[in-house]
């Protein structure tokens, strides 16, 4: 049982994937056996997905910034630096003086392109202060995690 937690714990730290996925898995555990708990795999993978955010905000657009211009790192370091910048402008000009919900609302619904990382990401970039990014991020992570956690509950058991 440790085993799949330590597992849906790694998965949400995965950049793309992160607490979505984790959480599609874990109702996968769950299905199989019930002993399996959806409320820790929540709280596991929350963790797992809030625990690179200070890390994404204080350091990504300063790695990202160096590696563009390298020869082996210079193409996917640039593409994500620019996807950042436009996920990040977007926000801007959709929010306007509305940024800390918009990018709560950014990370907590769970549609492509959009999580923890994207956008703190875009909140770095833009400027945002440290401190509004990591409570907006974590008020999208604990919304998607619901979202997620309803939506692959209720398909495990209308599929069973």
């Amino acid at each position: 049982m440790f085993l799949k937690y330590l597992s849906i714990f790694l998965v949400s730290m995965v950049p793309i994937i992160e607490l979505r996925g984790a959480l599609i898995i874990a109702a996968g555990y769950n299905a199989a056996n019930p002993e399996f708990s959806m409320i820790w795999a929540y709280v596991i993978c929350v963790i797992g997905n809030m625990l690179p955010v200070p890390i994404i905000y204080l350091f990504a657009r300063r790695v990202l910034v160096w590696g563009s211009d390298k020869k082996t790192l210079g193409k996917p370091f640039t593409w994500i630096l620019e996807k950042g910048e436009k996920a990040g402008k977007k926000l801007e000009q959709k929010a306007g003086r509305g940024l800390f919900l918009a990018l709560l609302l950014f990370v907590g619904i769970p549609l492509p392109g959009t999580g923890a990382w994207t956008g703190t990401l875009g909140a770095s970039i833009l400027g945002m202060k440290f401190k509004p990014t990591v409570l907006a991020a974590m008020g999208g992570v604990l919304l998607a995690g619901i979202i997620m956690s309803s939506l692959s509950v209720l398909g495990f058991s209308i599929v069973s």
